[in-house]
């Protein structure tokens, strides 16, 4: 997966979390995959769609936004 791939599929994203999914060796169509999942996580479920597997569910972790509250 290149920055061009990632930036196709999240936009202009932190040059750090970018390298650190390039370092997930997860492929472009992983990347939207787990963005799919993201933001549709009821709809993919409802199709049937099996779910994400440890790669994309590592891309998932990386992506999703810190619920900690510690800021």
């Amino acid at each position: 997966m290149t920055y061009e791939d990632i930036v196709s599929v999240l936009g202009h994203i932190d040059d750090d979390l970018a390298a650190t999914l390039v370092a997930t060796g997860a492929s472009a169509d992983e990347l939207r995959e787990a963005w799919n999942w993201l933001h549709n996580d009821e709809a993919l479920m409802s199709e049937g769609r099996p779910l994400p597997g440890t790669r994309v569910g590592q891309l998932i972790d990386l992506l999703e936004p810190d619920d900690d509250g510690l800021d």
